[in-house]
């Protein structure tokens, strides 16, 4: 008999590039994902079918790591089992079929959505639905790692198998569900596709890790998060140096997620929104992760420069999730939302501009 599975995709709200760096988070599941129905076929394959892809089918006898999959929904299946496999858990195949609602590119973490619900199946159909779900967000932050070939914190896949809205602190391990709703704060969130490439950026995502591991190295420890930041800030840094561009924007993003969940908490849009645009200029101006040299890509930034004409004095706007390509995030009062959509779809085009409701 055939089983139903759910997993959401994710919104993150503050914390930009803090996860790898055992840093801060504020984060939410979100109206759209996936739903599959799956049964046991007590063999060594999974098979799952996509709406509007073709099928897959993944062997487990054979779950190593295939550097010609990467990038592939097999790469993220083949990880996921191999992960549970090395930790003990009990794995077979199913038969699948998935549903989703998450438009393909738009920064909604459709990727760990799919390896958590893959990893939610295997719990429920061989190991009793027993299996944690932070061990279940490791296991698909491992396919992602090992296997896709991309160099993602834990963030995505920790807030997909949880199901809601979270502050997380990656260093302590300590995970606060929250209640979040910004419509009863008479503000709309939204994300607005740029259209801006991808591809060839793996190199640009993951040189941010290495430069703040440079400058946590020079510290003698092996991540930011593990840095006395007043031992940090008390040097003589040259800002121009792009490394420690990257911790100044860590140090100052770990304390501010602290105050952005207060303030949500407190359902105080005012502050929210002041705090979100220290966040996003971070992001710009010391991450600097809205433009790279790889490709030369600006859609984002025209995205980014064009929100802020809309929207400042107003509300608050930044770059979501990894960026140098992808969506802008912006957070406005309710009754100015149909304006900026309308405005934002002049520049990026009918259905650019969407409404994210948390979860």
């Amino acid at each position: 008999m055939k089983k139903s599975f759910s997993v959401s995709g994710r919104t993150e709200l503050a914390g930009n590039h803090t996860d790898h760096q055992n840093g801060r988070i504020l984060a939410s599941t979100i109206h759209m994902g996936l739903t599959a129905r799956a049964e046991r076929n007590d063999s060594d394959r999974i098979r799952i079918k996509s709406q509007g892809f073709g099928p897959l089918e993944v062997n487990l006898t054979q779950l190593g790591v295939r550097p010609r999959e990467f990038g592939s929904s097999e790469a993220l299946i083949r990880g996921v089992a191999a992960s549970f496999r090395e930790l003990g858990l009990q794995v077979g195949g199913f038969d699948a079929d998935v549903r989703s609602t998450l438009p393909v590119g738009a920064g909604l973490s459709s990727s760990a959505a799919f390896s958590v619900l893959v990893g939610k199946i295997l719990s429920e159909l061989y190991n009793g639905g027993k299996v944690d779900p932070v061990v279940i967000a490791r296991a698909a932050q491992g396919a992602e790692n090992r296997f896709f070939g991309k160099p993602c914190g834990l963030m995505s896949q920790l807030v997909c198998a949880l199901g809601h809205t979270v502050y997380v602190d990656f260093k302590t391990m300590e995970i606060q569900r929250l209640e979040a709703d910004f419509g009863a704060m008479g503000l709309t969130l939204c994300l607005t596709e740029t259209g801006g490439s991808h591809a060839g950026l793996d190199s640009s995502y993951a040189r941010i890790p290495a430069d703040m591991v440079y400058i946590a190295n020079l510290f003698d420890k092996g991540l930011l998060g593990d840095v006395d930041p007043a031992e940090f800030r008390a040097k003589g840094w040259d800002p121009a140096n792009r490394p420690v561009r990257r911790a100044m924007h860590f140090f100052d993003e770990n304390e501010r997620v602290p105050q952005m969940r207060d303030a949500l908490q407190r359902k105080d849009g005012e502050t929210y929104l002041r705090l979100m645009n220290e966040s996003g200029r971070s992001s710009e101006k010391l991450l600097n992760n809205v433009i790279t040299s790889a490709t030369g890509d600006t859609k984002l930034a025209q995205g980014l420069e064009r929100s802020q004409q809309l929207l400042e004095g107003r509300g608050a706007w930044r770059v979501h999730g990894g960026g140098f390509a992808g969506c802008v995030q912006a957070l406005m009062p309710s009754d100015y939302f149909e304006t900026y959509k309308t405005e934002m779809e002049k520049t990026f085009g009918p259905g650019a501009c969407r409404e994210i409701r948390l979860v």
